[in-house]
């Protein structure tokens, strides 16, 4: 284990790189995307609760890889090549929304419906309502399953390695066929992946025991 370190550290080091960022971005814009859902589930209008729920239910029951191969495979026939990496991002994202989107409405009808109408009778709007009063209550109620889906996120981040997007997984795959090694590179691969992935998993106990 200590010689693929040593040996391919390089690609290793690479392929750690490229997961951390498109997990970091992912994990923004699918914080973005799926709250934004998430509202739009729960507000008066209609028309905007029938455009999320057919967005979170069709992309909550697609497999990762398919979107990710739309975007790698289809897109590009029509519209732009886009590489490996920034499909494999865009699908990540647009999967991880839809289970966020869900997790954030949960929060949001867990909160008193008193608070929405206490704040309408002071003169909040809807959405100011929703900002300022229940959107915050909402996060710190959603903070252990908003966790496990970051920790799900980076894990699903592997699915780079099926549209060449140099992540861990598809470094891990090029440095077992070229060592031969498979038990010790994919023990090296597991123990990068803790590397991001215990830190936020305590990081998101430590917020909420702060916010309890």
């Amino acid at each position: 284990m200590i010689a693929i370190f040593h040996n391919y550290g390089g690609l290793l080091l690479q392929g750690f790189g490229q997961t951390l960022l498109c997990s970091v971005i992912a994990l923004f814009f699918s914080l973005i995307v799926g709250s934004m859902f998430a509202i739009f589930e729960t507000t008066p209008i209609k028309f905007l609760r029938v455009i999320a729920r057919i967005y979170i239910e069709v992309f909550r029951n697609i497999p990762l890889l398919v979107i990710t191969m739309f975007f790698f495979v289809v897109i590009p026939m029509f519209v732009a090549k886009i590489n490996g990496f920034t499909a494999g991002t865009i699908g990540l994202t647009i999967y991880t929304s839809a289970f966020i989107a869900e997790t954030v409405r949960s929060g949001i009808n867990s909160v008193d419906p008193g608070q929405m109408e206490g704040a309408r009778a002071n003169g909040l709007s809807w959405w100011q309502a929703m900002r300022h009063i229940v959107l915050p209550q909402a996060f710190r109620y959603v903070i252990p399953p908003l966790g496990n889906q970051f920790i799900n996120l980076v894990k699903n981040s592997s699915v780079l390695a099926f549209v060449a997007g140099f992540d861990l997984m598809y470094q891990g795959n090029v440095i077992a066929s070229d060592s031969l090694n498979t038990m010790s590179t994919y023990i090296c691969i597991g123990i990068l992946y803790l590397i991001i992935t215990l830190p936020l998993s305590y990081w998101m106990r430590y917020l909420e025991k702060k916010l309890a």
